[in-house]
């Protein structure tokens, strides 16, 4: 009898640990789907496409070193230093569990179990622009393995000054655009620039008249881009302004390559909409080796040295800040961000503890972090020009200072901001983002948070859950089923968890409806407006 007890234990051991193991369904799928999908699928910057079971098996080794590495996901914030909107990376236990899959065999488990490969729009991201400008020729990008810094003018034939909700860069070839920058210019220097070269666009990393480089730094500044990041939307109230008749000026960095290669990019623009009161203006200030002592003749790194520099800002006015963008080169090793108050309290802005050129960010705080006169922003990022730094791009060592070129360096800290508004400390744009493990068990693969405060007055705060990324169309409704305000039209948004705001100032008293809906999908939440 006491044989067969121990063998019972023993199969249900067994059977329980199948139960229990890990499959492509239940537990990959999720992982791979939301964390990869956006770049790892046709026509992204993705070297192989992960949207299905037979795709993700066949590099599954692969997956399994790059995550256990933290090479993939491409997020380089230290999650336990501070939180953004839109994170990517994966937990411990996330990575442990693909390593776990990979060394079972891979098994795909039930395949009706697993949520569908994201639904990802053919264009924008963000849905209909309302302006869209395009390079007017193909540049062509030489295969001789250098870097190549373009700018090119796009006209925005405005003829009033709008106000910029999002603006989102398409890289027309992903194989060489590294990142992208883009400023407006009001006084038609870069086109005059332009006018002066054989070709279409010039060269340069700084100023548009091709011989300052630091005279980009006094042009404003929109949100840049990075392969797979969805852009920015400010929220309710913000924005940045665009001048009537000015131009869009692009700067691309283009990464070496062997082979000629060309490219068309283009740049979707989306304005707020006319009933929306814009209170405050995006600003940005940028640190540079002016904010370390000694300046710019300082920024110097000498061969075989390890040099760590420490700028500062001196807030200078009541502000909330919105996002960060650290920049270096490959001598660059870290970042460490932080704000020092004046009663000797600190908040932390971002930690980059493995610094990485390929992947570069625009990283957007979930709140404003606020800041007032005489506070003080620390910004610390050491370098690495010795032999054994295996990113060196010279051997042996060489003199390096501030440069434009890949194999010089910088420090470049954008920091974005706007001014000082009372009950900014209790704005949240984003909540924490809902891991893969927390989305299956969600019972309701997809769900709507209620609206609130309801009956709802002035702003109001709602939210959503998705289990699998999908467009959606996100509307307001009265209870006769018409149409009265679009949120949101043909957007893009990844599994997991997200906040809304919306303005009802506008709308009469009465029972509402908004909506959510995807093309498999329809969510409904009531509330009233007094």
């Amino acid at each position: 009898m006491r044989i067969l007890v121990i063998i019972f234990c023993l199969l249900l051991s067994v059977f329980s640990s199948s139960d229990a193991q890990t499959n492509f369904s239940e537990h990959i799928a999720p992982l791979i789907y939301k964390n990869c999908g956006s770049c790892h699928r046709s026509g992204e910057i993705g070297p192989m496409n992960l949207t299905n079971y037979e795709e993700v098996k066949n590099w599954s080794t692969m997956i399994k070193y790059v995550t256990s590495i933290k090479y993939m996901p491409p997020w380089q914030a230290d999650p336990e230093y501070s939180r953004f909107q839109s994170e990517n990376f994966l937990t411990d236990e996330e990575i442990e569990k693909i390593a776990q899959w990979v060394d079972n065999g891979t098994p795909e488990g039930d395949p009706s179990l697993a949520p569908p490969f994201p639904d990802y729009p053919s264009g924008s991201l963000l849905g209909t622009p309302d302006l869209v400008l395009e390079m007017s020729q193909s540049h062509t990008h030489l295969g001789n393995n250098r870097d190549s810094y373009m700018y090119f003018v796009l006209p925005t034939g405005l003829t009033e000054d709008k106000v910029v909700k999002a603006i989102e860069f398409r890289a027309g070839n992903n194989k060489i655009v590294h990142h992208a920058l883009l400023f407006e210019d009001t006084d038609g220097i870069a086109a005059a620039t332009d006018a002066t070269t054989p070709e279409y666009g010039f060269e340069g990393f700084g100023g548009f008249d091709g011989g300052d480089d630091l005279g980009v730094l006094e042009q404003k500044q929109y949100p840049g881009y990075v392969p797979g990041q969805k852009p920015l939307r400010y929220p309710i109230g913000i924005g940045q302004t665009l001048a009537a008749g000015s131009d869009l000026v692009i700067q691309i960095h283009y990464a070496p390559g062997s082979v000629p290669e060309s490219d068309k990019s283009s740049v979707n623009i989306f304005f707020a909409e006319e009933e929306e009161e814009i209170e405050r203006y995006v600003e940005d200030y940028i640190m540079l080796p002016f904010n370390i002592p000694g300046g710019f003749f300082n920024f110097v790194m000498l061969p075989e040295q390890v040099r760590e520099f420490h700028g500062t800002w001196t807030i200078p006015k009541p502000i909330s800040l919105v996002g960060i963008s650290p920049h270096m080169h490959l001598l660059g090793q870290d970042w460490t961000v932080y704000v020092e108050h004046q009663d000797g309290t600190t908040t932390n802005l971002i930690n980059i503890p493995e610094w990485d050129f390929n992947w570069q960010g625009n990283y957007y705080f979930r709140k404003y972090i606020i800041a007032q006169p005489g506070d003080v922003v620390h910004a610390l990022a050491t370098y690495d020009n010795t032999s054994e730094n295996p990113s060196n791009p010279s051997s042996p060592p060489k003199f390096v200072s501030w440069g434009e070129n890949t194999d010089d360096e910088m420090y470049y800290l954008p920091i974005l901001f706007v001014d000082y508004k009372e009950g900014d400390e209790d704005i949240i744009f984003e909540s924490e983002t809902t891991n893969t493990s927390e989305l299956e068990d969600i019972t309701d693969k997809n769900f709507l948070f209620p609206v609130s405060p309801n009956p709802a007055e002035g702003i109001v705060k709602t939210g959503f859950q998705l289990y699998s990324g999908t467009t959606l169309q996100i509307s307001i409704v009265d209870v006769d089923g018409n149409q009265i305000k679009s949120i949101r039209s043909g957007e893009f948004y990844n599994a997991g968890r997200h906040d809304l705001q919306f303005d009802t100032s506008n709308f009469n008293s009465g029972t509402y409806f908004l909506t959510v809906r995807s093309k498999n999908f329809s969510l409904t939440e009531k509330f009233i407006k007094t």
